[in-house]
């Protein structure tokens, strides 16, 4: 390949310019990305919107690697062949595990919430911050009440 083909192959998917616009673009919204694990913003910005906001910043930088630096942008229509169906099969798994995910600690047994890496909101309620023990039965006894009696 000659110097004056790679530089027409460049020019026809609109030069370095347009490369370096979509760089510049790339570091602006990892810089965003970036800013909300500063205490500010968890301390302003509530986490549902933070999550929403990180969503679409993540999917704003794919789209931009995708369609310019691999070239899709500049693809023929047969793209949305292959493309159109694994959406619908991402959203389609995305809907399915989300009550999954959503209720795991429902139904969960005594001692699976022991040793959960999170407590869900109702359990903290109930344990004041003192220890407790737990029986062969699951039931649950303060750590002083033990103590007390040896």
């Amino acid at each position: 390949m000659t110097n004056e083909s790679h530089d027409d192959h460049h020019e026809s998917h609109g030069g370095y310019g347009l490369y370096i616009g979509v760089f510049i673009a790339l570091c602006v919204l990892t810089t965003l990305s970036f800013l909300t694990y500063f205490d500010f913003w968890r301390n302003h910005v509530p986490i549902n919107i933070s999550r929403a906001f990180m969503m679409a910043v993540s999917c704003t930088k794919a789209m931009l690697v995708i369609m310019f630096f691999m070239h899709l942008k500049w693809e023929a229509n047969w793209k949305w062949v292959l493309t159109a169906p694994m959406i619908v099969m991402s959203a389609l798994l995305i809907f399915a595990l989300v009550p999954d995910i959503g209720m795991r600690m429902r139904h969960a047994s005594q001692t699976r919430m022991i040793y959960a890496a999170e407590r869900p909101a109702e359990a903290e309620h109930a344990h004041d911050g003192k220890a407790h023990d737990h029986d062969e039965d699951g039931h649950e006894h303060e750590a002083e009440a033990h103590r007390s009696a040896d």
